[in-house]
């Protein structure tokens, strides 16, 4: 088995997981790591010890898996490592029947240099590494300071993170994207304490004044410093629980400031960001964010619903928030942008110390699938 690089010079360290929980799981481990080691245009650079850790996500009943991580240097291209990778999964009989199921071995291209890269067949890296601790473990064992290109720290970093003693876990998504239901999903699962947003976000041109708000002859802008105390006052770093359940909230706050350039009623200025930023620093951020996406056709039929629904469900209930636009299609393509522009600010906060080092995105168009990956996406952490 020998694979042709075009790399015929420059090297790239590539992080390989490893796992396997069916047969003889040491042996098919040691098995993949030496095929690694004699395949030409690889030199294994470092492997950690083997970790027993129990299977997340997947039909239940599985058995413990053993899992691994490999640091090696190659001249083979991404796809040319993952071809690698896959063919070697082949010769060691790995079964691909079952989402997450069982499997007698598991190789994962978890990081190549500092590559950014989505391709139907390939995405780095590892687009859901940074939650699992059974990825984490090994791999901060063997490579601690290795750069993760998109969270800008490093592996320990990353690890560290998801060991705090009460999470911050923040699902976060445009109104209709299914926030409130996964966060529910969530914290039913994990025993977490749950905080719903207190007010939909401001993105209904120029009435954001909801029920119950304090005052409703505030100015635009005095409205949404009050908005964003309420969503802070829960988040408060003073006050943060050291209990190990965590907390999951079906908000980010920072997604306020976002939702301010689409708002006709709000003129931001350097007052009004130096109070939104006082609020936020005293907060504390989430330690990961599970960003949903949704789909035009997903936006357009949820809001169809809920203007039917209204009186009947509380699912989407947070549409709320524009369904006082003149048009459907203005409430669609105002939450699309906002949707690409909360994309945007989570990669670019404008303080560091709020990037989070966690960012898992879960495609939302099908409401329980996407709860079943974020509640995979968590348990992995335990």
């Amino acid at each position: 088995m020998v694979l042709e690089s075009s790399r015929s010079q420059k090297t790239a360290r590539c992080l390989i997981g490893c796992g396997a929980n069916v047969g003889a799981r040491r042996q098919q481990l040691d098995q993949a790591i030496d095929m690694l080691r004699f395949m030409p245009g690889v030199q294994i650079l470092r492997v950690s010890q083997f970790l027993e850790t129990r299977p997340v996500g997947g039909p239940p009943g599985q058995p413990p898996y053993l899992n691994a991580a490999c640091l090696i240097e190659t001249t083979f291209e991404p796809l040319e490592v993952l071809d690698m990778l896959l063919a070697i999964e082949n010769t060691l009989q790995r079964s691909r029947e079952t989402r997450w199921g069982p499997r007698t071995i598991d190789l994962d291209l978890l990081l190549y240099e500092d590559c950014v890269l989505t391709t139907e067949r390939l995405q780095i890296p590892h687009p859901r590494m940074t939650t699992r601790r059974f990825v984490l473990e090994p791999a901060a064992e063997i490579a601690p300071d290795l750069q993760h290109p998109l969270s800008q720290c490093t592996i320990g970093e990353i690890l560290q993170n998801i060991s705090e003693p009460h999470l911050h876990i923040a699902v976060v998504g445009v109104p209709g994207s299914g926030a409130p239901e996964i966060a529910d999903a969530i914290a039913d699962v994990t025993l977490s304490r749950l905080i719903h947003a207190p007010a939909p976000l401001p993105v209904n041109g120029r009435d954001f004044s909801y029920p119950n708000q304090a005052s409703q002859t505030r100015e635009p802008a005095e409205q949404l410093l009050h908005i964003a105390q309420q969503y802070a006052s829960p988040l408060l770093e003073a006050q943060w629980p050291d209990d190990p359940h965590g907390t999951v909230t079906d908000y980010w706050i920072e997604a306020i400031r976002v939702a301010t350039t689409l708002n006709t009623a709000i003129k931001p200025n350097k007052k009004f960001e130096q109070a939104f930023t006082s609020i936020i620093q005293k907060t504390v951020p989430p330690h990961v964010v599970l960003l949903l996406n949704v789909n035009r056709q997903t936006l357009s039929e949820r809001v169809a619903y809920r203007s039917h629904a209204a009186q009947q469900s509380d699912i989407f209930s947070d549409l709320i928030a524009v369904q006082a636009m003149t048009t459907t299609d203005q409430s669609i393509a105002t939450l699309l942008t906002l949707q690409e522009q909360i994309v945007e600010r989570l990669g670019n906060t404008q303080d560091k110390r709020f990037l989070p080092k966690s960012i898992i995105e879960i495609e939302a168009d099908d409401l329980g699938k996407a709860a079943l990956n974020a509640v995979a996406a968590i348990e992995g952490i335990s």
